[in-house]
């Protein structure tokens, strides 16, 4: 594995109360380029639209798609993920987020962050995802 998981676990077992399955980790040790990606969106990034009003888990698959599209156009894929910050707007949305994003993240472990928050920058949009990741270092 090229990047360090300090102590791996899955939502499923620390949060047995809510149907939830997405592998998450304490902490990331990563070396190599690091990627930033600003918050990202229910959006098509060519023509701005915002897709999938209402929907919490289908607008965080579009999100969790432009951040895929986003990593391998910096040269990066989705297992060197090492941070997701992940922001809703309602805290009932939560179960749907993380059970999209759960799809994406499988065996990935990022450190996640998690916040409830009253808006974002649009009032369609109930969900924004942040990542961190890194092109690692040539072997």
């Amino acid at each position: 594995m090229t990047h360090k998981r300090l102590r791996p676990f899955n939502t499923k077992n620390t949060y047995p109360e809510q149907n939830l399955n997405t592998d998450l980790s304490q902490g990331v040790v990563a070396r190599g380029t690091m990627v930033f990606l600003r918050g990202q969106v229910s959006q098509d990034l060519e023509t701005r639209e915002c897709l999938h009003v209402g929907d919490a888990g289908a607008q965080t698959r579009k999100t969790m798609e432009n951040i895929k599209m986003l990593l391998e156009e910096a040269g990066s894929e989705m297992s060197h993920i090492c941070r997701i910050v992940v922001y809703v707007t309602d805290i009932r949305y939560r179960e749907a987020v993380y059970q999209e994003m759960g799809k994406w993240l499988g065996g990935v472990h990022p450190c996640s962050t998690g916040l409830v928050v009253p808006a974002l920058a649009r009032p369609e949009w109930v969900v924004e995802v942040e990542v961190t990741a890194v092109i690692p270092d040539a072997a």
